[in-house]
């Protein structure tokens, strides 16, 4: 049965808050953050004004304490929207964006065990929440989909988990897309991507040709069809976004921690990559009433782990697993590596980027700002923006970045 409550924010929540009515009325927003990995979910930061000088400390304007869990806060207007795991509930809610108090909380019991091989990382939930059309969508740790009004909070519709589950719980964030919310769920053994009706939680389609991985699905309109491209637990696949029939698939599998990488879309070339594997791309091509895929380039010189990157002009940047975490460059056409930095920087970074500017958020805490250009990686300051790990992707909105770290979420200014 779903708990709703709707606390004062001196009673609950604040850990830390500054009330700075200078700073508050400096904040610039900026373009909304509604999904995992930003508005287009490729890490691309809608709107932001970098300053002539970077400062050489960031201003935290409040701090509060959430819950557990590393999904990634969502910026709404003047809202900020938090899904995380206080106790055995999951608990979706509304911050005031300025201020950090409490506009509402909704609670559901989802208690879960987390396979100890993941103890460290804690019950979730890691699945960031989907908004749109007024609507918050979310997966939790243990498979639940739940759809909430995001003025109110009201729980509109809510599926139970499957019997099965992946080996570390659900970490693949729901995609939105005319009207479905899709979402893998199951396990790896039985599990399907399935689309449910934004309004209603029926189920419009499923495709059940393979079990879910933790990476998140995207979409993309390819020779005038429109495509969910997911990677499952053994493949990546290309779905019809309107029936979720077969398209294409291609066998992709990442050992030990199973696939993690969300693809990267350049046109109709998809980027593929996965722990101790090389990053690869291949095109989706029809030829007559068949889709096929053809391969573009192999890199054997780097390997993503759970470090999703971003495309800046013709150079793809994120963080290798090789030598302990190194940063790179990659030319997206030849798949030649063009730069890489020094080893043993991170073992994950959840990255961002503002035209050829470089957001890094290390899982210690530190944000590295820097720059693509000339074929390299300048960076230009460090940032420690949290008091523990970092493993949700910061969402920036103008001058504002919200970072989630195990149990708070932070607005940071510049």
């Amino acid at each position: 049965m779903e708990v709703m409550t709707r606390t004062r924010w001196d009673v609950w929540a604040v850990a830390l808050f500054l009330t700075v009515p200078p700073i508050v009325r400096a904040q610039k927003p900026g373009a909304d953050w509604p999904q995992f990995r930003g508005p287009n979910r490729d890490g691309s930061v809608a709107s932001f004004t970098e300053p002539r000088t970077w400062p050489d400390r960031l201003t935290q304007t409040w701090s509060v304490n959430v819950g557990e869990g590393y999904a990634t806060p969502l910026v709404i207007g003047d809202r900020i929207y938090v899904f995380t795991r206080q106790s055995t509930n999951e608990v979706m809610q509304a911050l005031d964006a300025s201020t950090g108090k409490t506009i509402w909380q909704t609670r559901y019991a989802a208690p879960v065990k987390v396979n100890p091989a993941a103890d460290a990382h804690g019950p979730g939930p890691k699945a960031t929440p989907a908004f749109a059309g007024g609507r918050l969508y979310t997966l939790g740790m243990g498979g639940i989909v739940t759809a909430f009004d995001a003025a109110s909070g009201k729980q509109l519709w809510q599926k139970p988990a499957t019997a099965k589950l992946p080996l570390y719980g659900t970490a693949a964030s729901p995609l939105v897309d005319r009207g479905l919310v899709i979402v893998n769920v199951g396990g790896h053994d039985e599990g399907a991507l399935t689309a449910f009706d934004a309004n209603t939680g029926s189920v419009k389609w499923s495709w059940n040709g393979d079990g879910p991985s933790y990476a998140s699905p995207v979409v993309a309109d390819i020779d005038g069809v429109r495509q969910v491209i997911a990677l499952t637990q053994d493949n990546v696949v290309g779905v019809s976004a309107a029936d979720g029939r077969l398209l294409w698939r291609r066998p992709f599998k990442t050992e030990f921690t199973q696939n993690i990488i969300t693809p990267a879309l350049i046109g109709n070339t998809v980027i593929i990559a996965g722990y101790q594997q090389p990053t690869a791309a291949f095109r989706i091509v029809k030829k007559g009433d068949q889709w096929i895929t053809e391969d573009a380039w192999r890199n054997e010189m780097v390997s993503l782990y759970m470090a999703n990157g971003v495309v800046i002009g013709d150079l793809l940047f994120s963080l290798s697993q090789r030598n302990s975490g190194q940063y790179f460059l990659l030319d997206v056409k030849s798949g030649k590596t063009t730069w890489t930095g020094k080893p043993r920087e991170a073992m994950n970074a959840a990255i961002a980027k503002s035209g050829a500017l470089v957001f890094a958020l290390e899982d210690d805490a530190t944000l590295v700002v820097g720059r693509v250009a000339s074929g390299r990686f300048e960076e230009l300051k460090r940032y420690t923006v949290a008091k523990s790990s970092t493993w949700a992707q910061p969402a920036i909105s103008g001058n504002r970045i919200f970072v989630k770290d195990t149990n708070a979420v932070a607005l940071w200014t510049f």
